[in-house]
């Protein structure tokens, strides 16, 4: 079967439509959460992101992260909770350019355990947010760098 142009152009078009159609959440996403990860104050990303600053010290939510980075390039975080209900977990560096590093929705009845690598400029305290029945939990722990990993 031979692709007439007029097929062609059809099947670009539809191509074309179902691509913008994907893309659009991702893009909608991106300027939900922007005002939060552009923030420069620990305080701004907080309310930009959650609507609030009161934070509640938990240690029902676990928190790991190394007290001493050689290369704060590429710091590895894990945070995990066992409380019900948790709608996301954040992280935040107190004195990073910009202090939230890293947010993930969790979907209901996903298991509250993420990791990820995050870049501190400098030496800071860096803090995990766990929102659970609208309520946000925090544990927090400094971390001494040696080497920088953001420029600002």
């Amino acid at each position: 079967m031979a692709l007439t142009r007029r097929k062609f152009i059809n099947l670009l078009t539809v191509g074309s439509t179902a691509c913008l159609t994907l893309l659009t959440p991702l893009t909608s996403f991106a300027a939900w959460a922007s005002d939060a990860f552009n923030a420069t104050k620990i305080e701004d990303a907080y309310q930009n992101l959650f609507g609030s600053t009161e934070l509640i010290e938990s240690d029902a939510v676990v928190l790991k992260v190394p007290k001493i980075a050689e290369n704060g390039g590429a710091v590895p975080v894990s945070v995990k909770t066992d409380m019900k209900n948790v709608e996301s977990i954040s992280v935040f560096v107190k004195d990073n350019p910009q202090p939230l590093t890293a947010s993930f929705t969790l979907p209901k009845g996903t298991i509250a355990d993420v990791s990820t690598r995050i870049k501190l400029a400098q030496t800071s305290t860096v803090t995990a947010v766990v929102k659970a029945d609208g309520k946000l939990y925090s544990k927090s722990q400094e971390v001494k760098v040696t080497i920088g990993g953001c420029g600002g």
